[in-house]
């Protein structure tokens, strides 16, 4: 699990996991409330860099910060914003995990060690390095998601498209 600083006083903590077998008993360990810590699962093929995911972060972060979630909790608001849509059940439909999600992206926000290593074991799976979000990422399902054109990826990067739609959300 990699932590990284968002601001003075508040951390993500990030893990990525391979072969997951048991997405459907977290998925609904979630819906019925009964997860143990409150953590964010991402759909990781939909996640080609960190940095979009650092973007939604802090969104949510401010969101919080001045009372305004637009979901129940800090980490759905997580997932929320990373969707890009104005959306909520869309949005935690197709950028959270589901019964069948084999690559998942767990995230908490100002985790303590102890935490990180209880999110590690929540999920059956093989722990593997953030670098492989740039391989593993579905392209053409990001493309899809966001409505990236190939025009705009001339002049800019994916992660940078998908970073412009989280930040541009709530002005359009």
């Amino acid at each position: 699990m990699k932590v990284f600083q968002l601001d003075r006083e508040n951390t993500l903590s990030v893990s990525l996991f391979s072969d997951v077998t048991n997405s459907k008993d977290l998925l609904s360990s979630m819906l019925d409330g009964t997860l143990k810590l409150e953590v964010s699962f991402l759909n990781a093929l939909l996640i080609p860099d960190v940095f979009p995911l650092l973007a939604a972060a802090q969104k949510s972060i401010v969101s919080k910060s001045r009372d305004s979630l637009s979901t129940r909790t800090l980490h759905s608001e997580l997932v929320y914003n990373y969707s890009g849509s104005k959306h909520i059940t869309e949005s935690l439909k197709r950028c959270g995990i589901s019964e069948t999600s084999t690559y998942i992206l767990a995230a908490r926000f100002n985790a303590s060690p102890l935490e990180t290593e209880e999110v590690a074991r929540l999920i059956n799976g093989k722990e593997i390095d953030l670098e492989e979000l740039k391989t593993q990422a579905n392209q053409a399902h990001i493309l899809k998601h966001y409505k990236i054109t190939s025009q705009e990826l001339g002049i800019s990067s994916l992660e940078d498209a998908i970073v412009c739609r989280i930040a541009a959300r709530d002005a359009l």
